[in-house]
């Protein structure tokens, strides 16, 4: 980790999970997440899913960010910091696979976080499967939404602390997995136990999944 701090300040390269490569700025590190601006935005992109980072000398047209990032005001920063300063910001979360979704965080548990998305709703977002976040300007609204169109918050339903007791919580309840990429990971949520969930789909089959490979939960 100590040599990566000679980076700090050069462009790189850096090439995540499922072969995604980045090139930018690195403006800042951390013990489990790094921050790059690519020229436009700043990618926040937890170290667990990076497989290479690389001085990069073939170009060096990104000019230096003229505005902040949400690492600026932390002193020593970590994935959990990064994550609760973006809260109420709108932003686009990257997960496992193509999913990507846009909306705000809304709180920040142990190892998930529940977010806000005009399309999905609430959704819940394992911090595992999170490849990387991207913050928009503070003047950016989802889809040109109006505040009124847009709670921020919408559910002041407590939380619990962990990704699997919240979906014990939400047994009996209708939920999509995955954005709905496969249709049989939508259905009725009827049992949590020993990191599988039981789901009820469409047709009443039932189908098993593996909790720690879900990467998504919405609650329609």
């Amino acid at each position: 980790m100590e040599r990566l701090v000679n980076l700090l300040g050069k462009h790189v390269e850096v090439k995540i999970s499922g072969g995604t490569s980045f090139i930018g700025i690195l403006t800042d590190i951390g013990p489990d997440i790094l921050v790059l601006f690519n020229g436009e935005n700043y990618l926040y992109l937890p170290l667990l899913h990076v497989h290479k980072i690389c001085h990069y000398t073939k170009t060096n047209t990104i000019e230096s960010p003229s505005t902040s990032s949400l690492s600026d005001d932390i002193d020593s920063i970590s994935y959990r910091k990064i994550l609760m300063n973006a809260k109420g910001i709108f932003t686009e979360i990257y997960a496992t696979g193509n999913l990507s979704f846009h909306g705000y965080i809304t709180n920040v548990l142990s190892n998930y976080i529940s977010f806000y998305s005009p399309v999905y709703k609430t959704m819940y977002l394992p911090l595992s499967h999170i490849k990387w976040i991207t913050p928009y300007s503070q003047n950016n609204t989802p889809y040109t939404l109006s505040n009124e169109k847009l709670p921020v918050n919408p559910s002041n339903v407590p939380l619990l602390r962990s990704f699997e007791e919240q979906l014990k919580k939400e047994e009996g309840k209708l939920v999509v997995f995955d954005a709905g990429s496969d249709p049989t990971k939508i259905g009725l949520l009827t049992k949590v136990e020993n990191n599988f969930v039981e789901l009820a789909n469409a047709s009443g089959d039932t189908v098993y999944l593996r909790l720690n490979h879900i990467k998504s939960v919405q609650l329609p």
